[in-house]
């Protein structure tokens, strides 16, 4: 048993505290028309994300009590919940439909996506499977193939829905912690080609997925159809400048900008707040990163050291590519930004994440 500290990593808890107020500030700045015009509610979006603020600070508070090592005996369990969520959540009549994919499960605006959920739960298994069996990572049949063939059976069912974002992070997120663990550089060599075919499969086989990377390319093409959300994300942060509009004076999420307080979040807050703003928060995710290396680098255990790196890895993948998309840079995938963006499932992952985070650093050496 590791020995434990008085206090948790202290920079993360502040770190984590800020991205939390402004996320709540800004969905309630995004969302207040939307609330307005379809609940008469102005205040709609944010109290229900404040509610999932206290639920997730509670979880935080709750995981940083409850020594990491001691989850390894409910990862099994949690595994195969979660599984049987994916499956229970693609009965027709039982998950509900939101933007194309059957991803929820509950009653109205009080839903969870089970999706959400399995990242964690594939991090949470890989990490104790691979410190138990880390001598067979260099090999296949008792390394790589058991690993893989988790992965992509539970991939399989999250692209039934279709949620290829969330597949995707979730993927990614185990690559990187299989390769931390001490992966060979030839075996990804190998899976690279299988994941770049599959996903050209992917892609040609569902003609939205299709046109999301055509707008990508040029989203002038089709400007009020595949190519709206990005231009209208575009036309919010230019005019943003280096000070902003100021707070609450966003012109796009006027019905312009689609769910402005979902996946395209940080494009209300760079036209409001402007490019310092929007520097900040960035900065933010920056230290809360550099913080999580640092408690993944000076773990006390190979199982802590993976538990770490898979959460911060999910958090930096989920960043990169929601930032990227906002801005031009990658093609629209439907992911949130950790810790800002409006959702119940998404925000509650992420604390518990950080509390799981915050419980490894007691322990750091």
């Amino acid at each position: 048993m590791p020995k434990v500290r008085t206090t948790p990593d202290f920079v993360l808890t502040v770190v984590t505290f800020v991205l939390v107020i402004i996320g709540s500030v800004m969905v309630y700045s995004a969302s207040a028309a939307w609330g307005e015009y379809r609940f008469e509610d102005p205040y709609f979006f944010l109290k229900r994300q404040l509610f999932f603020v206290v639920i997730g600070f509670i979880s935080m508070f709750f995981m940083m009590q409850v020594d990491y090592w001691r989850l390894k005996k409910v990862s099994n369990s949690v595994l195969i919940i979660c599984f049987i969520l994916l499956i229970v959540v693609l009965i027709p009549g039982v998950g509900l439909v939101r933007g194309g994919a059957q991803s929820w499960l509950g009653v109205g605006a009080f839903s969870i996506q089970p999706s959400e959920f399995m990242k964690l739960a594939m991090i949470l298994f890989l990490a104790k499977y691979i410190a138990k069996n880390q001598k067979y990572i260099t090999t296949w049949r008792r390394g790589l193939i058991p690993i893989f063939s988790l992965i992509f059976l539970a991939f399989g069912l999250i692209m039934l829905q279709p949620d290829l974002g969330t597949g995707a992070v979730m993927v990614l997120t185990c690559v990187i912690l299989i390769f931390v663990a001490g992966a060979k550089l030839s075996h990804f060599y190998f899976l690279g080609a299988i994941g770049l075919a599959g996903l050209v499969a992917l892609i040609i086989s569902a003609p939205y997925r299709l046109e999301r990377i055509t707008s990508f390319l040029n989203p002038w093409q089709d400007p009020l159809g595949s190519g709206f959300q990005i231009i209208q994300s575009l036309f919010a942060i230019g005019p943003g400048g280096v000070l902003g509009l100021g707070l609450g004076h966003s012109r796009q999420k006027y019905f312009y900008l689609p769910e402005p307080q979902t996946d395209f979040i940080f494009a209300i807050l760079a036209e409001e707040l402007g490019f310092l703003g929007g520097s900040f928060v960035l900065v933010c995710f920056a230290i809360l990163l550099w913080r999580g290396l640092r408690i993944a680098i000076h773990a006390p255990d190979l199982y802590g050291t993976l538990f770490a790196t898979g959460i911060i890895s999910m958090i930096a993948i989920q960043v990169m590519i929601n930032i990227g998309v906002v801005i031009g840079l990658m093609p629209v995938t439907g992911i949130t930004l950790p810790l800002l963006s409006y959702g119940g499932s998404s925000l509650t992952l992420m604390l518990t994440t950080i509390g799981i985070l915050l419980n490894i650093s007691r322990h750091i050496r």
